[in-house]
């Protein structure tokens, strides 16, 4: 889910070829295995993302950018 604050618009293209636009105050649910690129037009766009802890940001592929140690905030 990402909550988008001002600033920019936040685009989220799916692999079925769509494209939702999230404005300022919208909130987005992308559904478990659903995948989905999300981008802007070159604005700012500052989102909260809320997902299990588990869920790992580089899919099931293991690459040098992959976090294995998940920092508590």
């Amino acid at each position: 889910m990402s909550i988008n604050w001002y600033l920019g618009t936040l685009l989220m293209d799916f692999r079925d070829g769509r494209t939702v636009e999230v404005k300022e105050g919208e909130i987005l649910i992308v559904p478990k295995g659903v995948e989905h690129r999300p981008h802007t037009n070159g604005e700012i766009v500052f989102n909260l993302l809320f997902e299990p802890k588990e869920t790992q940001h580089t899919g099931e592929i293991e690459v040098e950018q992959t976090v294995k140690k998940l920092d508590w905030i």
